[in-house]
């Protein structure tokens, strides 16, 4: 479990093939590892991805097939700078909102701009996923929590303040067309299916509205 406030950002140093799978090694100046062991989690540009070889300012992963087609990972390269959160402890401070680390899609940075101090950024989301999201709701993009200013059918739109832009790889690495891993509120998924239950329920014909959730108290 992970809150999206990113903690520091790494640097993809290594991607090796192992029979088929992929083998990262990420490595960060920035990140406390005094409290990490083998079998924990950190989530990389927001996929939950688990420690199995670790050093003083480094880890490796293993990475599936299907971890590489269902996300951005299979566009990423030697040298990339990739945001990074360690699992959240019981006594952490609770600064995002809830993220599992698990992505449900892969979005495109369709336009950035200026906005005064902050960039202003539209993403468009795969459109089984677009019913999850709301106006003034929360979205993990690359492991970032945000806050979605507006939702434009499958688009969404996002004001990134400086100090975001400049901790984390938005800065630097968000580029048009680019590819981000994009994280529903885990709250509208089992909204959904607690409200749907029974109903022969189907994610892709959802009843679900932002007006049915004002109506009844969720926003």
């Amino acid at each position: 479990m992970f809150t999206g406030i990113i903690e520091s950002v790494g640097t993809l140093k290594k991607i090796e093939n192992v029979d088929g799978d992929i083998r990262l090694t990420i490595s960060s100046t920035q990140l406390d590892f005094s409290d990490v062991g083998l079998g924990d989690s950190i989530a990389s540009n927001g996929i939950c991805l688990t420690v199995i070889e670790q050093g003083k300012d480094w880890y490796a992963v293993d990475v599936s097939r299907e971890t590489l087609a269902k996300t951005a990972m299979k566009n990423w390269k030697e040298g990339d700078t990739l945001n990074l959160e360690k699992a959240m402890l019981p006594t952490t401070r609770f600064g995002g909102h809830i993220v599992s680390g698990h992505v449900d899609g892969v979005g495109k940075i369709i336009k950035m701009q200026a906005d005064a101090r902050s960039i202003y950024i539209e993403i468009e989301i795969p459109e089984e996923i677009k019913h999850y999201t709301a106006t003034k709701g929360s979205v993990t993009v690359d492991g970032i929590s945000l806050t979605t200013n507006l939702v434009k059918d499958n688009i969404i739109c996002l004001n990134i303040i400086p100090h975001t832009a400049t901790i984390t790889n938005i800065g630097k690495h968000w580029l048009l067309n680019g590819l981000v891993n994009i994280e529903i509120d885990v709250v509208a998924r089992y909204l959904e299916r607690l409200l749907t239950a029974g109903n022969n329920y189907d994610a892709n014909e959802s009843n679900i509205t932002e007006e049915f959730l004002a109506k009844n108290g969720f926003m």
